[in-house]
C-alpha cells in the first residue's frame, strides 16, 4: 500500500515520513527500557500521520494560502524534531565522546581551537559581529523560503525544503550515533573568560539557553543548513545576494565555535552534510524534471 501517492507527494515529504519512521524502528530495537521512550514514539507517529494528513487533504492548487501550507509546513516543525533529539541522545551509547574529539583537534591544531580563542581572542568587537550572524541563522530559514516562496519560485522551493530536511535529519540522527555535549559543557571548567556583548551575545544565550538540548553538537546542523541555502542562491539567484549569504554563512561557522557552541569538527563535518544533501536534491530534482518531460 503507497501511503504517500507518488503524484501527490514530494521528497521533503518522503524524508519527514521515512526519517519518522525510522526513528520508532530504532527506538522498538534499541531504546531501553523502551518505558523512558514513548513521548518520542508518540512524537514520531504524530509527525508521521500530520505529513500524510497534509499531503493527502490539502491541495496546494485550491488557494494560495493551501500552496503556502503544503509547500512550507515542514519549517513548522523543525524546531520539534530539534527538540526531541534530547530526550534520544543516549539511545545508543551512554556517554559524550568529546574527551576523544577534543584530543584529535589538538592533535591537528596543536592546541584546542575554543581554549585558544578564550585565551588569546576574546573582544566585544568580534564577539557582537559573529553573536550578530548567529543570531540571523534563526531568521535564515523562514525568511529564504517566504522570499522564494512570494517570488512564486515552487520549484525552488521544494528542491531546497527536501535539501534542508535531510540535512536536519542527518544532522540528528548523528546527535546520537556520536553524542558530543559541546564545548560550553565539556571545557566549563577551563575557561578563563566569559563572552560578553551588549546586544546580540545576550539575545543569543537567551535562544541557547531556552531552546538548546545538552548534546547535538556533531555536526553543526545550523552551519550546514546555512550551507545548504547558500548554494541554492548561487544556483538560482543574484550573485550579489549569493556572496552576501557566503559571509553570513561563514560568520555563522566562525560564531558557532567561537561561542562554544561546536567544535571546529562540528563545523567540518556539518559543512560536508550540506554539501551532500543539497548535490543529492539537486539530483532528485534533475530527474524528477526528466520524467516529467517523458511523461
Amino acid at each position: 500500500m503507497n501511503i504517500l501517492p507518488l503524484h501527490r507527494s514530494y521528497l521533503f515529504d518522503r524524508l519527514i515520513v521515512g526519517y519518522s519512521l525510522l526513528m520508532i524502528l530504532l527506538i522498538l530495537l534499541i531504546g531501553r527500557p523502551l518505558a523512558g521512550y514513548w513521548d518520542e514514539i508518540l512524537f514520531y507517529t504524530t509527525m508521521a500521520i500530520i505529513v500524510i494528513l497534509i499531503t493527502r487533504y490539502i491541495n496546494e492548487n485550491h488557494s494560495e494560502l493551501f500552496r503556502l501550507l503544503r509547500l512550507l509546513y515542514p519549517v513548522l516543525l523543525f524546531t520539534f524534531f530539534y527538540r526531541t533529539t534530547g530526550g534520544l541522545m543516549f539511545l545508543v551509547f551512554d556517554k559524550f565522546y568529546d574527551l576523544q574529539l577534543c584530543a584529535f583537534e589538538k592533535a591537528l591544531f596543536s592546541v584546542n581551537p575554543t581554549l585558544y580563542i578564550d585565551a588569546n581572542l576574546l573582544t566585544q568587537w568580534l564577539t557582537e559581529p559573529f553573536s550578530l550572524c548567529y543570531f540571523c541563522y534563526y531568521f535564515m530559514i523562514p525568511a529564504f523560503f517566504a522570499i522564494i516562496f512570494f517570488r512564486r519560485d515552487y520549484f525552488v522551493v521544494r528542491s531546497a525544503m527536501s535539501a534542508v530536511c535531510l540535512m536536519f535529519f542527518l544532522s540528528y540522527l548523528s546527535f546520537f550515533l556520536y553524542p558530543v555535549e559541546g564545548p560550553r559543557w565539556h571545557f566549563v571548567s577551563l575557561y578563563q573568560n566569559a563572552i560578553e556583548g551588549p546586544v546580540f551575545r545576550p539575545l543569543v544565550e537567551m535562544v541557547i539557553n531556552n531552546g538548546a538540548v545538552r548534546g547535538g553538537c556533531m555536526p553543526s546542523s545550523h552551519f550546514g543548513v546555512a550551507l545548504v541555502l547558500t548554494m541554492y542562491t548561487f544556483r538560482y539567484y543574484r550573485r550579489w545576494i549569493a556572496w552576501a549569504t557566503t559571509a553570513l554563512t561563514v560568520g555563522i561557522g566562525i560564531g558557532a565555535v567561537w561561542g562554544r557552541f561546536h567544535y571546529v569538527s562540528d563545523i567540518i563535518i556539518g559543512g560536508l552534510m550540506g554539501l551532500t544533501a543539497t548535490l543529492i536534491a539537486w539530483k532528485y530534482a534533475r530527474c524528477e524534471s526528466i520524467e516529467q518531460r517523458q511523461a
